[in-house]
């Protein structure tokens, strides 16, 4: 695991014996010291100050302090030590000389010189597992009592018994420690990794437990640091804030992985994660939606806050951390199109012709693997071939990570479309446009050529490579202009794109994808 300390600046480093804590403004407090200037400190976190406690503070001007120690004065008998750090990635479970589990978190960027905290995993499941956090493990009611879940309820019945719950409770005037039990229970059993978790430690009390997310937040623990300072062995987590975003997009139905009781969305160049079930997404799927979900172009408008996190992964023999973030459960809104059921009839529709015509459509394929095919040539050969007119031959070598909106402006300019392998090559007023209908393609720029035919025969005997790299003077013989990656605004790709080529193109309002 990589080490994250920083070396100690002793000059930086407020160290003194804390005479008053009073209340400063912006949710901080303010520690008088008896030697040196006051420290500030967050508001929660000084409540379990008090005169006579030693505090250890890395000084930032005008901010409350993100990295604290303190050592509690001699008449403190419940704490010893506290410790306030921003953690990242946390370790999976293992078991100490003792065989009892704990977990390791990394300490980011610490100027005290503690890298890690050392937290038993019954520490971790007093804290994160439990709805009542002033009661002992065995006196706890059940996450599913709390939400008035059976304990096989599926992941759609558990969000109906949380917002009929939260409702509940909302009408009776719950005092905020309810809800927030309530919301803490369900993204526990909402996560299919910590409600298996869960559900074992309600069987075995000392098995281990996973830290929710994988940590990456602000922590407060108590416990005693330890002889060579550079661990902290917490008996007790206090208080956790993880590092959370709102986050507002469009996803595409396409990129989601449908299971029979939930449906996956990751974006891999956001690092996004969204796990929604059949109540949060009113739609009936099962694991068959994956076969033709890429001829789908409908989005749906996600609303969540998400959580950041991460795990360590081996690779090539040395420990990575994976981050990515993850919408909370509890704080999910999906809002599907109108035009919804009229885009899956489509899809089906589409999928099931290509069956149907599956040798027809194979001819095709060969027919433009081989050369360049115009478009409306191809519409002919299908009418030959008794392949229904409304079928979108175009839609043969589409991926389903592609965002349909590239294909769509291109089109409204071109004056022809040839396809050709994998590849649409748009004849355009001013030039020519070759785009891959998959996800990390870039567009390809080239010039007006004197005669499409002589172009096209030129650059089916290349490759990009050979074009990048003008090998043989065969970009300046293309005209290649050179390239425009899609990236996540794909706004800023049109207008790049027109910039270029002087088209037309209708880069106005436009649902962006993730």
């Amino acid at each position: 695991m990589p080490a994250s300390a920083q070396p100690v600046s002793i000059e930086t480093v407020h160290r003194g014996c804390i005479t008053q804590v009073r209340p400063a403004r912006n949710g901080a407090a303010e520690c008088i010291l008896k030697q040196g200037a006051p420290v500030l400190v967050p508001a929660f976190l000084a409540t379990y100050l008090g005169s006579g406690d030693e505090i250890e503070i890395p000084f930032v001007p005008d901010q409350a302090g993100v990295e604290i120690h303190i050592r509690k004065n001699a008449s403190s008998r419940r704490l010893r030590e506290l410790y306030q750090a921003q953690i990242g990635c946390v370790a999976q479970p293992k078991d100490d000389k003792r065989g009892d589990p704990f977990v390791a978190a990394e300490v980011a960027g610490s100027r005290l010189g503690i890298r890690f905290i050392h937290l038993p995993c019954r520490v971790v499941r007093d804290y994160f597992y439990v709805a009542d956090r002033q009661r002992e493990w065995d006196k706890q009611p059940t996450f599913y009592e709390v939400g008035r879940a059976p304990h096989d309820a599926g992941p759609a019945e558990l969000r109906l018994a949380f917002k009929i719950r939260q409702i509940e409770l909302q009408k009776e005037g719950a005092p905020k420690s309810a809800c927030r039990a309530l919301e803490r229970a369900y993204n526990i059993l909402a996560q299919a990794d910590l409600r298996a978790c869960y559900d074992t430690l309600l069987q075995d009390a000392d098995s281990p437990a996973l830290f929710p997310y994988g940590g990456f937040g602000l922590i407060l623990v108590s416990g005693d640091r330890s002889r060579d300072g550079q661990t902290f062995f917490a008996t007790r987590l206090l208080a956790f804030r993880p590092e959370m975003c709102e986050r507002r997009f469009h996803a595409p139905l396409r990129k989601f992985e449908f299971y029979n009781q939930s449906a996956v969305y990751r974006d891999t160049r956001r690092r996004l994660e969204v796990i929604v079930d059949q109540c949060a997404m009113p739609v009936v799927w099962d694991q068959t939606w994956n076969q033709w979900k890429h001829l789908l172009a409908a989005q749906v408008q996600i609303d969540a806050t998400f959580v950041r996190a991460g795990k360590y992964c081996m690779k090539s023999g040395e420990w990575h951390a994976v981050e990515w973030e993850s919408a909370l459960p509890s704080r999910l809104n999906v809002k599907l199109p109108a035009n919804l059921q009229e885009e899956f009839e489509a899809a089906r529709k589409t999928y099931h012709r290509v069956g149907q015509y599956s040798e027809a459509l194979d001819r095709i394929r060969a027919r433009i693997e081989r050369e360049p095919v115009e478009k409306r040539e191809l519409d002919r050969l299908l009418g030959q071939l008794e392949v229904p007119g409304d079928f979108d031959v175009s839609r043969l070598t589409w991926q389903p990570d592609y965002a349909p909106f590239f294909y769509q402006q291109l089109a409204k300019c071109a004056r022809r479309l040839y396809l050709f392998r994998g590849e649409f090559i748009f004849e355009v007023a001013n030039g020519v446009v070759v785009e891959t209908p998959q996800l990390g393609h870039a567009t390809y720029l080239f010039g007006k050529p004197r005669s499409m035919e002589v172009f096209l025969s030129l650059y089916t005997r290349v490759s990009k490579e050979d074009i990048r790299g003008n090998r043989e003077s065969v970009a300046a013989r293309l005209g290649f202009l050179g390239r425009i990656v899609h990236g996540v605004n794909p706004q800023a790709w049109a207008k790049e794109l027109r910039a270029h080529l002087g088209e037309p193109l209708d880069h106005g309002p436009s649902k962006p994808e993730c």
